[in-house]
């Protein structure tokens, strides 16, 4: 392909997302009472009488709006991770492109994976920010500050537990090999923590470790997984 032909295919590519975004986000406005209840679910298990305050007359409108936006990202996504696949794809080997449905299903599942365990650590991480500023402080969250940091604690971990299918797509297409990353295990674990660290919108210990943990076990799941595509490929060359 051109280069035209490429940019081409990349607008297609970015349209078609848009559009599953804007789909989405239709979806989202239908259901937006209920998503909103189970956004502040955590909230009102610490508190069960707790409120949100808004403090203009557009910010209830801004709320949704800021929660439709993400839902429809999160509606779209597994288009969006399919587009992307589609996008990279030419660029591939044969034997490499069976590896399209399980790779995107992966990611889908990963993803949703990260942003539940996003979700249910955002109770401890609500009491920790509460409870480290001292009594001192009355507790009144805005809308669109508490939706903010919810949705960024998901996408920051749904994101996060993307690492391990990053590291098996660069083994199979030869850019990094197992041993290679069996040999970084000490650095990894300071990347993963500082990542961790950067990445987390709460910066409570309990959400870090909830990152980076997974994270590390991902970097040795995948070093695994990388092995035994090693050795396939190997059995595949010599017979």
């Amino acid at each position: 392909m051109t280069l035209w032909e490429h940019l081409a295919e990349l607008r297609s590519r970015l349209i078609k997302s848009v559009v599953a975004v804007a789909a989405g986000a239709v979806l989202a406005w239908m259901f937006y009472d209920r998503i909103f209840d189970f956004l502040l679910h955590p909230y009102r298990d610490i508190n069960p009488d707790a409120k949100l305050y808004v403090t203009s007359p557009l910010q209830g409108f801004g709320t949704r709006l800021q929660v439709c936006t993400w839902g429809g990202i999160t509606f779209a996504m597994p288009v969006i991770l399919w587009q992307i696949w589609r996008f990279v794809t030419p660029g591939l080997y044969p034997n490499e492109k069976r590896y399209a449905v399980p790779f995107t299903l992966s990611a889908i599942v990963l993803f949703l994976f990260g942003a539940a365990i996003a979700y249910l650590t955002l109770n401890p991480a609500l009491e920790f920010l509460i409870d480290v500023g001292g009594s001192n402080f009355e507790q009144i969250f805005s809308p669109d500050s508490y939706v903010k940091l919810i949705a960024f604690m998901m996408l920051a971990f749904g994101a996060g537990f993307e690492f391990p299918v990053l590291l098996v797509a660069l083994q199979i297409a030869g850019v990094l090999a197992p041993s290679q990353l069996g040999s970084w295990r000490r650095h990894a674990i300071v990347v993963i923590a500082a990542v961790a660290a950067v990445i987390t919108p709460s910066g409570d210990p309990v959400s870090m470790l909830a990152l980076a943990v997974p994270m590390y076990l991902f970097y040795e799941v995948s070093i695994l997984i990388g092995w035994i595509f090693s050795r396939r490929k190997h059995r595949s060359r010599f017979g």
